[in-house]
């Protein structure tokens, strides 16, 4: 905790010093940026159209033992539904994430947020395919079992597994939207358990 306190003051020292800091210019396929500007990590590829067949894969490397916010802007409305769910929006997420904190991760939580800061509720339309018959939900190569709850967050947990400092993990998710937004965020907690509240088990 002290550890982030500090590298994110430091962080904050170089900006208002001009000091450029490691990240990478946002990346927009079919219509969707995504952008590593919150800090904490940083994108190093994106590719893939958001189809099941041909998810969006973003390779990512997070430094920040605190965790790293992914933000996720387009004209959402115009984009649509790329996994044949019934929401307006929806499309298939592949992220490859290299543990560069220096801790060993034990699980991985994810939350999506409309307004930064704000949890996801179960009124804003917003989820991780909340409601649907989801073809190939949620899958690890380093954790066994995933929790998906919609209330009164909408937040997904992997867990039962391990990633030593310098390993990569794969994670497959989708993302909908029933009432798109021009831009929401996806907070990636990887490493920590952050409260007992009961979720959905669901077993890969």
């Amino acid at each position: 905790m002290l550890a982030s306190l500090v590298r994110r003051m430091i962080v904050a020292a170089l900006a208002a010093a001009g000091v450029a800091t490691a990240e990478a210019e946002p990346i927009t396929l079919s219509g969707i940026t995504f952008s590593d500007e919150r800090g904490g990590f940083v994108i190093k590829s994106a590719t893939g159209k958001g189809t099941y067949e041909e998810p969006f894969v973003i390779s990512e490397e997070i430094t920040d033992p605190e965790g790293a916010v992914l933000v996720i802007r387009g004209d959402m409305g115009r984009i649509g539904n790329r996994i044949g769910t019934l929401h307006q929006l929806g499309f298939a997420i592949t992220k490859i994430v290299t543990n560069s904190t220096g801790e060993a991760w034990s699980l991985f939580e994810l939350e999506l947020e409309e307004t930064y800061g704000t949890p996801s509720d179960y009124y804003d339309g917003l989820s991780f395919g909340q409601a649907a018959q989801l073809r190939r939900p949620f899958l690890s190569d380093r954790f066994s079992v995933n929790e998906n709850m919609n209330e009164p967050i909408d937040e997904l947990r992997f867990r039962d597994g391990k990633v030593e400092p310098g390993d990569r993990v794969t994670l497959n998710f989708v993302i909908t939207d029933a009432t798109p937004d021009a831009e929401f965020f996806l907070v990636q907690r990887p490493g920590r358990l952050i409260s007992s509240r009961a979720m959905t088990l669901v077993q890969r």
